[in-house]
């Protein structure tokens, strides 16, 4: 990876970068005090992987900008019990047919892009119809469930049949089929809400150029220095009330040791330990560290795909060989710090229809090379482990330990370190061997796991797992439809042992907890449903009294 600089400096010096952008199109009611520049001491300092773009439609990883610059028809949040709720957002309130198939929502009143342009009903339809259209779109899944939204995908016509705008802030939605996770997946951040004019105007500089991306949320994308940093500056008319804090400094750093440096000097206000590797110690084990020590347990798992189209993978007997030779409590600890929970199937803890009952899969070296031997592979085999070359440290080290662990039981296992962009081609085609990498919770609901990567053909060739059983997928379909929640888990349970434990079609690592540490100076960090902070940042605050 080529050299970051800390150039903090260059964010304080407005003369050296554009004034605040204000959105094409905008009201002419902004006063000089909005335009104006901020105190960007008062921002929350936080670290950011650069983007490509932050085209929330167009991307399946970076997010920050979507959970903070635009919102959603409804998001999900953790109730008093802990149970995660969809809970009313753009949408005030809306009813749901018997059948389960048409949604009619009703918008808040009042609210206003950051340009000042009312929110409607037509600029959904067309945030919809974009999602379904754009050919870079990565995220039809999340309404192509919608009537007639097949067709508009393909081409055949330019109107989304299913959706019908009833007012200026009323609109209805008719699915093809019932489908119960329907709401969740209207909280993921693709399904965030555009501001029509603005981004028809804009085109490709959506989503690339801050003036042109254009949202209703507690931020506004302010500044974008390419290489350095982003700056989100606080929407001070957002319908949700105005942010705790002026802003969000997001930096560009990959380094861990610099990211730590960053920290110790005070200029940094939220730590993620994930990167540390074994320098997380200090700060987990240093009880001067204590109160500001802050824990989530992200809803996601880690696991290892193994691609069933490829000898000798195509065999279940295989596959449960490799499943049983891993000592997956050893690799949680030596990679991790034992910072995590063992999983046993594709739902982990804290997801809606989460099994505590599964059976735990053994660690059996002796049994895993006779199924080995019965399979008629005695002498073992060779195999490629591909890794991107962007991963933690801690990840390609864990990976050098499954094949230490694979070679015991005679499986020659070679860990092969390709670039990122080369990685992702070959997994979308479905022609990586094995890999492991980690699957966060978009919304919570079992369909977010299983059909991601079961659902159909596609999908699981996309994830170069190549299942090749279309009986079970079209169960993993058709339980989208079932309406009794009991009876749809169940299904879904049935579903995760047949394929993770009966089938071994991917073998479950672990699910990850995550510790952050605070600088003194910030309050009010918490983590979403899904164990993440980043979209908490509206109610993080900087001290107004400055501790040395």
């Amino acid at each position: 990876m080529k050299p970051v600089y800390l150039l903090t400096a260059f964010f304080l010096m407005g003369s050296l970068l554009s004034g605040c952008a204000t959105a094409p199109g905008s009201t002419s009611g902004k006063n000089s005090a909005e335009n104006a520049e901020p105190d960007v001491s008062e921002f929350v300092v936080a670290i950011e992987e650069e983007p490509d773009t932050v085209d929330f439609q167009c991307t399946s990883i970076h997010y920050t900008v979507a959970q903070n610059v635009f919102d959603r028809l409804v998001e999900m949040e953790n109730n008093a019990h802990g149970s995660a709720v969809v809970l009313p957002s753009l949408a005030k309130d809306w009813e749901v047919s018997d059948d389960g198939m048409t949604y009619t929502f009703h918008l808040r009143e009042g609210v206003t892009f950051s340009n000042g342009s009312p929110l409607t009903a037509s600029d959904v339809l067309y945030s919809f119809t974009r999602l379904l259209t754009h050919p870079d779109s990565c995220n039809q899944d999340i309404i192509d469930n919608i009537v007639g939204a097949a067709k508009l995908e393909a081409g055949e016509t330019d109107q989304l049949e299913g959706f019908k705008i009833l007012g200026d802030l009323d609109f209805s939605i008719t699915l093809e089929e019932p489908f119960a996770a329907f709401l969740p997946c209207l909280s993921m951040p693709g399904a965030s809400i555009m501001d029509e004019a603005t981004t028809v105007e804009a085109g490709d500089r959506f989503g690339t150029e801050p003036e042109w991306t254009v949202g209703t949320g507690s931020f506004v994308l302010w500044k974008w220095n390419k290489g350095e940093g982003m700056l989100l500056k606080a929407n001070k008319n957002c319908w949700n009330g105005v942010p705790k804090c002026e802003g969000l400094d997001l930096r560009f750093l990959s380094e861990a040791e610099d990211i730590e440096a960053l920290f110790e000097k005070g200029e940094l206000d939220i730590l993620d330990l994930d990167g540390l590797g074994s320098d997380a110690d200090k700060y987990l084990n240093d009880s001067s560290y204590k109160d500001r020590l802050f824990r989530a347990h992200p809803v996601g798992i880690t696991y290892i795909a193994l691609n069933e189209s490829i000898e000798p993978l195509n065999n279940v007997a295989v596959r449960k060989a490799l499943q049983m030779a891993l000592d997956r409590q050893a690799l949680l600890d030596s990679s991790r710090n034992g910072r995590g929970e063992i999983e046993q199937g594709i739902f982990p803890h804290g997801l809606s229809g989460y099994n505590e009952d599964l059976p735990e899969i053994a660690y059996d070296p002796d049994e895993a090379a006779a199924l080995l031997a019965d399979a008629g592979y005695g002498d073992g085999f060779e195999m490629t482990i591909s890794v991107k070359s962007s991963v933690a440290d801690w990840e390609k080290s864990m990976m050098e330990s499954v094949a230490s662990m694979w070679e015991k039981i005679g499986v020659k296992a070679t860990v092969e370190v390709i670039d990122d962009s080369e990685w992702m081609t070959l997994r979308k085609s479905g022609q990586l061997t094995c890999y492991e990498a980690t699957w966060t919770a978009d919304f919570n609901d079992p369909d977010n796991f299983i059909y991601t990567f079961f659902g159909n053909k596609e999908n699981t060739t996309f994830r170069s797992l190549c299942y090749p059983r279309e009986d079970i997928m079209k169960r993993v379909t058709d339980a989208r439809a079932i309406t009794d929640k009991d009876e749809r888990i169940k299904e879904y349970r049935d579903l995760e042992k047949t394929i993770i434990q009966d089938e071994a079609a991917w073998i479950p690592l672990f699910s990850r907890i995550r510790y952050y540490v605070k600088s003194e100076k910030l309050d009010g960090i918490k983590a979403s449903w899904n164990g993440s902070v980043k979209n908490n940042y509206r109610n993080m605050s900087k001290k107004l009294k400055t501790i040395y």
